[in-house]
Formats: structure tokens, C-alpha cells, sequence
């Protein structure tokens, strides 16, 4: 008989970079029970960490969802004193270093130098691939990408997208790591730019600027419009099921026969374009200024604290649902 994924033992965890999303990571691994070994260059940056990651395995183990642990104590964060302290006999090393090509790649190629010739790394990079992060790799079959949201510790899915030359092995070993930490991790079949969630992202978020600077609609209106509307109604859905709900019995087919006339004349006048302008983007500076403040006086985290508010009661009322299964 196979043993239950969360009857395994845990992996060895090591997270190199403590900046945003190192600590999530570092959280998460914390607050399901497993020891984390974390390394950063900079000193202060480990320091800025500890007491940020102890909020959030606090936070974690308040919530009654997937994955938040009750009956084991938090897993102890290790400060690594070098590379190979951190990573040397850790099972699974996470790279959350800055998004960032050549960096990423010099230190891919010294964590593979010091690492266990069995531990799977994934970096965290959002629009980075594996096949292009490897390329200074001499087992590149043991890399892919790992891709969280912000915050990691709060925002459950993962983009898993391994490179070409990456081993099925690692694939599910990392998946079974990260259904332990109860996060939900969708496998793209594919590199593509920007992953699945960075191309859905851009494209929203384009048609978003675009209506704030045809002065349409105001910054603060508008995010109001889409968290309050399609937003929540994606995340007991996602965009195709609430299509296929909306077509009813009669069915997607009828559905489309009906109002793909109506969709054209909408793809047809929204924003193509690829870039902003100087001039667009300090007119888009501006106007998100005026809805939430300036940077520097001490708002952002009043913001950040109240949105990561209403996040914790939205994931506690979804507790352990799939938004796509009946």
C-alpha cells in the first residue's frame, strides 16, 4: 500500500533569497512543520526576514484552509551562513532571487556546484523559463520553474513549467511538495512567455489602463469594478465555467451562436497596444497616486495590511474548495 502524500517524510528545504517572495516560501515550508534553511547575501536582508516570517507562519496557522497545519509545531527557519550551508543537504532549493536573467543564471550555476546531486531546485521567476535559466547548468533536467503569486504564503496556485530537458521525477516531485503545502499547482505543458497567469494578467491589466486613461472610469472605480465583479465571480468559477454557466442548458454552442457577434465588436475595440509612452505612464503614475497615495508616506502598507485582510476571510470562507468541481 502507498503511503498518503502528507504520511511522507518532509523534504529538506533550503530558500535562497530573503526578500518578498523568499519569505512566503519560507512561511509556507515553516508553518507545514518543515525546516527551512534560508540564505541571502545581504545580512540585513536576512534580518528585515525573521521577524516578517514569523507573522506570516503565525498567520498561516490561523487558517482553516488546504494545507494549514494544527497538530505540528512550526518548522524552525535556519539562517545559512554561506551558499553551501543553506543548500548542501537540502532535497528541494528554491531560488527567489530578483527577476533578473544573467543573476539568476551565475547563482543557478553555484547552487548546482554545492547541491546534492539529487535535490531538486525550481526558481520562482514569473517570466523566466527553465530552458533559458539552465543554460549554465550541467544537469539541467533537475531545474524548472516554480512560479507563485504574491503574497506566496496566501495565494495558493503555483505555475509548475518545466524546461525541455526537465525530468518527469522532478516535475511531480515538486508537485507532491507543493499539495503538501497546501498550495494547488497547475503544470503547463508548454514554456510560453509570461506563463499562463503573467499573458491573463497583462492582458486585463492593458485594457485596465486603457480605460483609466480614456478617463472612463476612475483608478479607485475601476478596481472596485473588477474585484467586485468579474474577479470575485472567477474565483468560484474561473472565465470558462462562467461562460458555460451562462449558456445553460442550451449550451456553449447555442450560447456562442447568440452573442460571438457581440464578443467581436468588444476584441475589436480593445487596446493593442505593446507599449506606454513616457508621457502615459507618468499619466498612469499620477492617477493611481491620487486613488492611494504616494510612495514613501507610510500607506503602502496600510493598503497591503488591508488587502491581505480580505484575503484571509475570502480564503477561510473557500476552505478546501476547487472553484472548478461541483
Amino acid at each position: 500500500m502507498m503511503p498518503r502524500v502528507r504520511d511522507l517524510p518532509p523534504p529538506r528545504v533550503a530558500v535562497v533569497g530573503a526578500g518578498d517572495i523568499g519569505r512566503g516560501w519560507a512561511a509556507l515550508a515553516s508553518a507545514a512543520g518543515w525546516t527551512v534553511s534560508l540564505y541571502d547575501p545581504s545580512t540585513a536582508a536576512i534580518a528585515e526576514a525573521e521577524g516578517e516570517i514569523r507573522h506570516r507562519v503565525a498567520r498561516l496557522r490561523r487558517l482553516t484552509r488546504r494545507g494549514a497545519p494544527t497538530d505540528t509545531p512550526a518548522g524552525e527557519v535556519r539562517e545559512g551562513r554561506s551558499l553551501l550551508h543553506a543548500v548542501g543537504d537540502a532535497d528541494w532549493i528554491i531560488e527567489a532571487a530578483p527577476e533578473e536573467l544573467g543573476l539568476k543564471q551565475r547563482l543557478l550555476e553555484q547552487i548546482e556546484q554545492v547541491a546534492r546531486r539529487s535535490a531538486v531546485i525550481t526558481s520562482s521567476a514569473s517570466g523566466l523559463h527553465a530552458s533559458a535559466l539552465s543554460a549554465r547548468l550541467r544537469a539541467p533536467e533537475r531545474l524548472l520553474v516554480a512560479h507563485p503569486l504574491n503574497p506566496v504564503d496566501l495565494l495558493p496556485v503555483v505555475e509548475v513549467v518545466p524546461g525541455p530537458a526537465t525530468a518527469s521525477e522532478c516535475v511531480e516531485d515538486v508537485r507532491t511538495w507543493l499539495l503538501r503545502l497546501g498550495r494547488v499547482p497547475i503544470v503547463l505543458r508548454r514554456e510560453v512567455p509570461g506563463n499562463a497567469i503573467g499573458r491573463i494578467a497583462a492582458a486585463v491589466w492593458r485594457e485596465c489602463i486603457q480605460l483609466v486613461l480614456d478617463d472612463v472610469v476612475d483608478v479607485a472605480d475601476l478596481d472596485r469594478l473588477v474585484a467586485l465583479g468579474p474577479a470575485l465571480g472567477w474565483a468560484s468559477g474561473g472565465p470558462h465555467l462562467t461562460y458555460h454557466l451562462g449558456a445553460g442548458e442550451e449550451g456553449l454552442p447555442v450560447f456562442l451562436g447568440s452573442l460571438i457577434g457581440t464578443f467581436e465588436q468588444w476584441w475589436a475595440g480593445l487596446a493593442t497596444w505593446d507599449r506606454l509612452s513616457g508621457e502615459e505612464q507618468a499619466r498612469l503614475v499620477r492617477l493611481v497616486e491620487q486613488a492611494y497615495g504616494h510612495a514613501g508616506e507610510g500607506r503602502v502598507a496600510e493598503l497591503r495590511a488591508a488587502r491581505d485582510a480580505r484575503l484571509l476571510r475570502l480564503l477561510d470562507a473557500a476552505g478546501d474548495d476547487d472553484p472548478v468541481r461541483a
